[in-house]
């Protein structure tokens, strides 16, 4: 006896056709419950399934897929399941998944050139920063030292004030730690839009390795643009403020 699902317009499915899976089946493929499976169909994450009579239902193979996928986001990405359902409606499961690896190696390479660390007592002694002042931004999170001492972002970051410091900007004019969270605010947001923009723009018309060699071409001469743009700034608020003066 021919015990083949049938699809929605009756007709029985072919070995060589997608074979539609019992719930059952599609859990044991996917490595997720059943009950997660139907908490998902109720929370509109996967398409409506085939059915077959009224207590009956088949789902397409294409299913276990994105059933993966929407666990991975839940388990790796902590995201709500109401974030992963807009998300796969605006951006398909494909582009989806593009955009994921996409940010993953673009993280990978980023932790990699993290991951030296320079000891406490080194930045202390080499930079005359006082420890208070580094356990101050420290606390703010513009620094963010472990036990094996700082990262080397965190080391430019100690350079900059430890210049800033020597050159007259200190507490004695008022300047302080928290003056460095006005610039660490206003770059949040700039780069969470450099962000959208690179996984928008270069997922699936670059490959992974060819994304990552643009992106780390164009870290300096980013930094000069910032650059470049900030005294351009400055000298036009500058005489801005001076003219409202006049």
């Amino acid at each position: 006896m021919n015990s083949s699902p049938v699809s929605s317009t009756g007709r029985e499915q072919d070995d060589g056709d997608a074979e539609l899976l019992k719930i059952s089946q599609l859990a044991e493929r996917s490595g997720v419950p059943v009950a997660t499976i139907r908490h998902y169909l109720r929370e509109r994450l996967l398409p409506d399934p085939v059915r077959t009579s009224r207590n009956m239902a088949y789902y397409p193979p294409g299913f276990v897929e994105r059933i993966r996928l929407i666990k991975q986001l839940q388990e790796e990405r902590y995201m709500p399941l109401r974030v992963i359902r807009d998300l796969l409606a605006r951006e398909g499961d494909e582009r989806l998944r593009l955009e994921l690896e996409f940010g993953d190696r673009i993280l990978e390479r980023a932790r990699a050139a993290e991951l030296e660390r320079t000891p406490s007592a080194e930045v202390l002694e080499r930079y005359g920063v006082p420890a208070e002042v580094l356990d101050r931004l420290a606390e703010l999170g513009v620094l963010t030292p472990d036990e094996g001492g700082y990262p080397p972002s965190d080391v430019r970051i100690v350079e900059a004030i430890s210049r800033f410091r020597t050159g007259g900007y200190d507490e004695s004019l008022g300047f302080t730690v928290y003056d460095t969270l006005r610039y660490k605010g206003a770059l949040e947001g700039l780069v969470a839009e450099e962000v959208r923009v690179l996984t928008e723009r270069l997922p699936g018309r670059v490959g992974i390795e060819r994304a990552v060699e643009l992106i780390e071409a164009g870290v300096e001469p980013l930094n000069q643009l910032v650059m470049a743009l900030h005294t351009k700034l400055l000298v036009a608020e500058l005489e801005r403020a001076r003219g409202e003066r006049a």
